[in-house]
């Protein structure tokens, strides 16, 4: 057994109970799409980790650390944490890459995949549109208060997932792969309106290329493709702030159904 020791009787052990709290909370928070985006600075996971952890403490009294926290058991325990708070994590992030996926799709019809901009989130090179996508589903999130649910999903997980009974089974696997499943689903129903005004802005494009040869059909389709685009995703905004809304309660739902809420 490895135990660390200094001495220091209850406080020492209320320090580590508050350390092991963290780490479940902050690999959800670091998975999390919006808590974790490279543009957060680090000091401010810290510090939201450390104060959400505070409570969780006060909160349930019954969850304790393991008593050797350096052992092989008690590392095993941790990684047991890590993978709850990743999965918990995971869940968002699937839910926000259905929006990204939609914009790829409508990107390319349009003509604009070369139009691309770095993802503050992840530092990868994502669509324009996606970004504008992002930025909605991020205030939509926020907006019906789904961040405070998934948060109380994830205090009710030690509830579900108390340590060293971590390991969760198919059930809970089951939940995020069938989530997986919808994400895609998803990405095409937001890309559907847009793609459907641009498919008949080709069609339209072809028969005039081919009623007037004379006609550039590069030089015509592709302002053409772009302002039919545009002019699609304003005119079904409502459409996407309502299925944007959709995907983020199925988020809360799949996430309390992997805490069996």
């Amino acid at each position: 057994m490895m135990q660390m020791s200094f001495g220091l009787g209850g406080i020492e052990a209320d320090f580590w109970r508050f350390v092991f709290m963290m780490t479940r909370i902050g690999a959800a928070f670091l998975a999390a799409p919006m808590f974790g985006a490279s543009t957060v600075p680090v000091q401010v996971r810290v510090i939201a980790t450390s104060a959400l952890a505070i409570f969780v403490c006060v909160w349930l009294p019954a969850v304790q650390a393991p008593p050797a926290l350096l052992s092989a058991n008690g590392l095993l325990i941790v990684a047991g944490e890590v993978l709850v708070g990743l999965a918990m994590g995971f869940v968002l992030q699937l839910a926000f890459a259905a929006p990204v996926l939609g914009a790829e799709v409508i990107s390319g019809t349009m003509g604009m995949s070369m139009a691309t901009a770095v993802d503050p989130g992840s530092g990868a090179q994502s669509p324009a549109l996606g970004q504008y996508f992002t930025v909605i589903m991020t205030l939509i999130f926020l907006g019906i208060g789904a961040h405070l649910q998934w948060i109380g999903l994830l205090v009710e997980s030690y509830r579900t997932f108390p340590p060293g009974d971590t390991w969760f089974g198919p059930e809970q696997t089951g939940a995020i792969l069938s989530f997986a499943s919808m994400m895609f689903v998803m990405a095409v129903m937001i890309a559907l309106p847009v793609t459907f005004v641009l498919l008949l802005s080709q069609l339209v494009t072809g028969v005039l290329s081919r009623s007037a040869p004379s006609l550039n059909l590069f030089a015509l389709g592709l302002p053409a493709g772009i302002l039919a685009g545009i002019s699609a995703l304003i005119l079904s905004a409502p459409v996407l702030v309502e299925q944007l809304t959709r995907l983020s309660r199925m988020a809360i739902t799949a996430s309390a159904g992997f805490v069996g809420g």
